[in-house]
């Protein structure tokens, strides 16, 4: 058998390096989050993805990479007016996902910037349907009914979006210091309110005392005689006694069981000024 000569090896070695350099070069490696489109002469021909995928060189091409992953964008507005022509500035944030890799390769250029330009147009819509009120005291629900609108729009490009939140409603300073105005005057309203209404309460309670007493000659005595127990309190105090208070000209009898009673206090046989000492 002829041995092959050096030019004869030369072109083996050359030709088997270029066949593995062919299929190397047609070698991709895919993140377990991430798929991509085959086009095969132009036409769609399969998603690939994950792990060790093998494209064949000069006949197919990797259109694009899509993740799966949730992906967050975060947007607002610049100066949109309320339904009561409030201008305000919205800043929101936005999740979404990749559902359908075709849809979202095929159906749309580039689906990341869609997405993005759908949720800023839906956000000003959004906000030129609503009050400053409603926007600022309802903030779930108008996210709630942004992420559908934004949903029905981008579902036809393969893409759900998980959820819409509201982060932060930044509106003028004049219109910051009139709601502050606003808001102290509704705290002073209430607190004049609630004390008309304690005022209301305590003189209710005092004319059903009233009542009481007046069916209760001994209630009522017992009555001035503890008021007078709490002046007498301090031992430095003047007690002055008038002598038009009813029932202050009881019997001795009943006056030493009251004085007996309220620990101490007594009355001048005259009715008039006592001292304590």
């Amino acid at each position: 058998m002829q041995l092959l000569d050096f030019g004869t090896w030369t072109l083996i070695f050359l030709g088997g390096f270029f066949i593995l350099m062919f299929i190397a070069s047609g070698i991709r490696v895919l993140k377990e989050w991430e798929r991509v489109a085959i086009l095969r002469l132009g036409k769609f021909k399969h998603i690939a993805g994950p792990g060790i995928i093998w494209v064949t060189p000069l006949i197919d091409r990797v259109a694009m990479k899509v993740s799966l992953r949730l992906l967050t964008y975060a947007f607002k507005t610049e100066r949109s007016l309320t339904k009561d022509n409030v201008p305000v500035v919205v800043d929101a944030v936005m999740y979404f996902r990749v559902i359908d890799v075709e849809k979202a390769i095929l159906s749309v250029e580039r689906y990341t910037t869609a997405v993005e330009l759908a949720a800023q147009t839906t956000l000003r819509e959004t906000i030129g349907k609503v009050t400053l009120d409603d926007l600022l005291s309802e903030r779930d629900q108008i996210a709630g009914h942004l992420q559908e609108l934004i949903d029905e729009k981008t579902e036809h490009w393969g893409v759900k979006v998980s959820s819409v939140e509201i982060r932060d409603v930044v509106i003028p300073s004049q219109l910051q210091d009139a709601m502050s105005r606003e808001a102290q005057a509704e705290r002073e309203r209430r607190a004049r309110v609630t004390l008309a209404q304690a005022e209301l309460e305590a003189a209710e309670n005092m004319l059903k005392a009233a009542h009481r007493y007046e069916e209760s000659e001994v209630g009522f005595v017992l009555r001035i005689w503890n008021v007078l127990q709490e002046i007498s309190k301090n031992a430095n105090l003047i007690i002055m006694v008038p002598t038009n208070v009813p029932h202050v000209g009881i019997s001795a009898a009943t006056a030493a069981a009251l004085s007996a009673g309220t620990g101490g206090l007594k009355l001048p046989p005259d009715k008039g000024t006592t001292r304590q000492r």
